[in-house]
């Protein structure tokens, strides 16, 4: 049996090594790892398979795809994560989880990043509302940019694949709600780092540590659809057969997103600030602060995943595996690539 998680002061999943009982005078086996050498080479193998599946769905769209930052290692880390969450599961039963995050990557890019006025943000929130609804792509993307008309194409792909799912009748409306929930959260994420700009430019002495306009440590994690987890979870939850207390299994989604919000800006503070990006350790907490609520929010998120697994262990399992490999995958990287 691999040993169990334990919560850190930081909330970060640790491995706790139980040795193995040996008789007195007998030296004590070693450690096992948490994942058997065996286990780890089929996960990673499943992992490659779903990496070249995401660089063949980004080389279909190229001018949504062809920045800097969408380097090899950003693909790799990706099918990593997802394969890790769903050991077990083949590059295809994975394929709808690894193509929304993918297309959700590129929707960060073009709201963060390519977005230069509100009105470009809304006009890509508009014609991606309608897409999800039913409009054809062509139908909306008049005034588009290349790269933002491959993402509503992009998007009408992954809509009409899981129209065809067995479960998009009874979770149909929860993706939509999901979509809408990410691009109201990132359009409101952006009039934050326009305020925040703004107010910068306009107070050439902000502080030190960059605390300094945008929204309360509160708000900014209310916002935390903006990280697009819980829209990536029901996409493959609609895909791998639906089933559970959708109530409780959405609640139990909401909560690992806020883990995994906050663990990603413990490890991407640095980018952040190269990158002008928010992050709770720009607003009014500290690293400790952040850390001790992490600490709370994975033990809140541990007993609504118990919730959830009452009626669907599977997807229970799959949460809670990707909010922990996200524990231990901040601590060392992130998933984009330079500017």
């Amino acid at each position: 049996m691999p040993p169990a998680p334990n919560e850190s002061a930081n909330g970060a999943a640790v491995v706790v090594e139980v040795a193995q009982e040996t008789a007195p005078g007998e030296p004590a086996e070693p450690p096992h790892s948490r994942t058997p050498a065996m286990e780890a080479g089929t996960i990673c193998a499943v992992a490659g398979q779903s990496q070249r599946q995401m660089r063949a769905w980004a080389a279909e769209y190229p001018a949504l795809y062809d920045a800097k930052a969408f380097d090899p290692a950003l693909f790799s880390t990706l099918a990593l994560a997802a394969a890790f969450s769903g050991p077990g599961l083949t590059a295809d039963g994975l394929r709808m989880a690894n193509r929304v995050c993918l297309w959700c990557f590129g929707l960060d890019w073009l709201v963060d990043y390519a977005a230069t006025s509100r009105a470009e943000v809304d006009g890509l929130v508009r014609r991606c509302a309608a897409v999800a609804g039913g409009e054809a792509p062509g139908a909306v993307d008049d005034g588009c940019t290349a790269a933002e008309a491959e993402l509503l194409r992009f998007l009408a792909d992954v809509r009409d694949e899981l129209a065809g799912a067995a479960a998009s009748g009874a979770l149909g409306d929860v993706w939509l709600d999901e979509l809408r929930r990410v691009l109201d959260a990132m359009a409101l994420e952006w009039d934050w780092k326009a305020a925040r700009a703004a107010e910068t430019a306009a107070n050439s002495g902000a502080d030190a540590d960059g605390r300094r306009g945008g929204p309360t440590f509160e708000e900014y994690l209310a916002n935390a659809d903006n990280l697009g987890f819980s829209f990536v979870f029901a996409s493959h939850w609609i895909s791998s057969g639906g089933g559970g207390d959708v109530a409780a299994v959405r609640e139990a989604s909401r909560a690992v997103q806020r883990v995994v919000r906050l663990l990603n800006d413990l490890g991407t503070y640095k980018r952040d600030l190269e990158w002008g990006d928010l992050n709770a350790l720009l607003l009014d907490r500290t690293r400790a602060q952040v850390e001790d609520r992490i600490g709370g929010l994975t033990s809140e998120a541990r007993s609504l995943l118990r919730d959830a697994a009452a009626t669907a262990p599977e997807l229970a399992a799959y949460m809670e595996r990707q909010m922990d490999f996200c524990a231990g995958f901040y601590g060392v990287t992130d998933f984009w690539g330079a500017l």
